[in-house]
């Protein structure tokens, strides 16, 4: 997949931002084509959350743009984001505890109508959520959480998912585990941006892949390309 005008969905160019005007990411430039998956890898407090609540509405960037879909939303609100078709999981997940795992899924699609073909997707990727539909989603396990905050991203039938550090507190089987889904959820089209510290996991999903260290995107290039680079191995892959 290339990143020409033609086929990318999203352009980050000079994007900067941060909190109480001390940027903690500067100057990112990134692109996604439709239906690639582009993972950024980057250790602990590299700046990949706020990279990503910077594009999807969650903080507005001191400075740079955020094209999605040929529209500019740097600045864009949220929802209205969303809207646009950009959905964001956020690594804490953001669940509502008391409210029973099919809530959670209908939330999902507001502000419009649930979609029982849609619905039915989510359940065929996520069995176990089916299984569980009238549990609380406070009762699910770390791994069944982290599907249900998938499924009600995907409820909303989105063209871009963003995921930040979806193994976040995950066993290591269940985090081969989500990235299993994410792989199968990709053969049916969906583009993906993903943020993750689990850098193996990561490089195995995506196309291509972005290095942010101290929040400056160091190096990029296809997956298989960071795979090999001496600098990632030694000190992501700990070869």
């Amino acid at each position: 997949m290339t990143d020409t005008a033609a086929d990318m969905l999203l352009g980050v160019s000079g994007l900067s931002a941060g909190y109480l005007g001390e940027d903690v990411v500067h100057d990112i430039e990134l692109t996604v084509g439709v239906g690639e998956a582009v993972a950024v890898i980057g250790s602990n407090g590299a700046g990949k959350s706020t990279m990503l609540k910077s594009i999807c509405g969650l903080m507005s960037p001191s400075t740079g743009s955020v094209r999605f879909d040929g529209n500019e939303i740097a600045g864009t609100k949220a929802h209205m984001v969303v809207r646009a078709g950009v959905v964001y999981v956020p690594a804490e997940r953001h669940l509502f505890p008391q409210m029973a795992v099919q809530e959670n899924l209908f939330l999902g699609a507001y502000p419009s109508r649930p979609d029982a073909e849609r619905l039915e997707l989510v359940y065929d990727t996520f069995p176990r959520l089916k299984e569980r539909a009238r549990q609380h989603a406070g009762t699910l396990s770390g791994g069944e959480q982290q599907m249900l905050a998938v499924g009600r991203a995907l409820m909303s039938s989105p063209k871009l998912l963003v995921l930040d550090e979806p193994t976040t507190g995950l066993s290591p089987i269940l985090a081969q585990e989500a990235y299993a889904a994410m792989a199968e959820l990709r053969k049916g089209g969906l583009t993906v941006l993903v943020a993750e510290q689990q850098v193996p996991l990561a490089l195995e999903l995506a196309d291509r892949a972005y290095v942010l260290d101290h929040g400056r995107i160091t190096l990029s290039g296809t997956s298989d390309e960071l795979a090999a680079d001496p600098a990632v191995r030694q000190a992501y892959l700990g070869i």
